[in-house]
């Protein structure tokens, strides 16, 4: 396993160091995970519950497709680095041969990255972390997860529907956790509130088939775009 890199920054080091130290403590994780990500010019990100057991049906599944992505696409497997759903796809990557990236966070609680990353960046700051878990990705899985799912799939959501970045898949595996939420933006959001436009619903595909899956990545374009931008 790659050795990860690992920041520490604490509240009484930016009040002893200033604003300074702690922009700079900033600009250094974006420009190591910037550089960092340069490795894998192909890869899927995948996201979900940190709860999710070995023994349980979602791990079992996110291992079964993030084997799929690296031996069928040949695509780099990227998730947040700790337990669960992180995990598993970590483990079908690591056990598929293929480059299985964890990008971590320090946490309270020390949340160490799972042993099936073949690389890792640990980060300090969660808004740093999200940023490079959804970039340049060739599509985004999403299972079955809490807070923290909900987030970042909002965050990608929002950053398509506003042309940040390009309208890259979206996968939301389990369709009976996923057709409630599909309802939801439908009904209430859409229908009722009209919050979103009917072409917003298009922005993500339910699905519970690992072929259905793949067969999406594959004719997903790569994200090129990104690695010019000065």
């Amino acid at each position: 396993m790659q050795k990860e890199n690992k920041y520490s920054l604490t509240r009484n080091d930016i009040h002893e160091n200033g604003i300074k130290a702690h922009l700079e403590h900033i600009n250094r994780e974006f420009s190591d995970g910037f550089e960092f990500l340069k490795k894998f010019p192909k890869s899927v990100t995948i996201f979900g519950s940190s709860q999710a057991k070995p023994e349980e049906e979602h791990y079992k599944m996110a291992t079964e497709l993030a084997g799929h992505i690296v031996s069928d696409l040949k695509y780099a497997v990227i998730t947040g680095g700790g337990p669960g759903i992180m995990e598993a796809a970590n483990k079908g990557a690591y056990d598929a041969g293929g480059p299985s990236v964890g990008l971590n966070i320090s946490l309270p609680h020390e949340w160490n990255t799972n042993a099936y990353c073949t690389h890792a960046l640990k980060f300090s700051y969660f808004f740093a972390r999200k940023t490079m878990l959804t970039f340049a990705a060739e599509a985004f899985i999403f299972f079955p997860g809490g807070f923290g799912t909900m987030d970042e799939l909002f965050s990608i959501l929002t950053l398509i529907q506003t042309e940040k970045i390009p309208h890259v898949p979206i996968i939301l595996f389990d369709s009976k956790y996923w057709y409630p939420f599909q309802e939801f933006i439908k009904k209430d959001l859409l229908e009722r509130f009209g919050t979103v436009e009917k072409e917003d619903m298009k922005l993500f595909e339910i699905t519970d088939s690992v072929e259905r899956a793949i067969e999406i990545i594959h004719k997903a374009p790569l994200s090129e775009w990104w690695r010019n931008i000065n």
